[in-house]
């Protein structure tokens, strides 16, 4: 592949990039804990969108777990959201023709 090429190649991937930052705020991804009882929905980006808990988990003793259960559901999303992003990723840098693991300096 010639230097020029590759640049070029690069202008587009960063330009794919920028799109890339707006689509993530688009993207939803949903966690769940406790078998279900609170699901944590989140943007591509991490931010918070909404958190679901189940009536049963309402009781003033139990506001620890269901505390460490939106902790868990949120990690859970998180997770979900980095592999889609880490995808979307492949799919662009695989158009460069890059060796794997090789990271562009934007």
């Amino acid at each position: 592949m010639d230097f020029l090429k590759m640049m070029s190649k690069a202008k587009e991937m960063q330009a794919k990039m920028a799109g890339l930052q707006d689509e993530l705020a688009t993207i939803s991804v949903t966690g769940t804990s406790g078998g279900g009882l609170v699901v944590v929905t989140i943007t591509g980006k991490g931010a918070l969108q909404s958190v679901k808990i189940d009536p049963s988990l309402l009781k003033p003793e139990e506001g620890e777990i269901v505390e460490d259960l939106i902790v868990a559901a949120h990690a859970d999303a998180h997770a979900k959201a980095e592999v889609a992003i880490a995808e979307k990723m492949a799919q662009m840098s695989g158009d460069l023709g890059l060796p794997p693991g090789f990271k562009l300096p934007f």
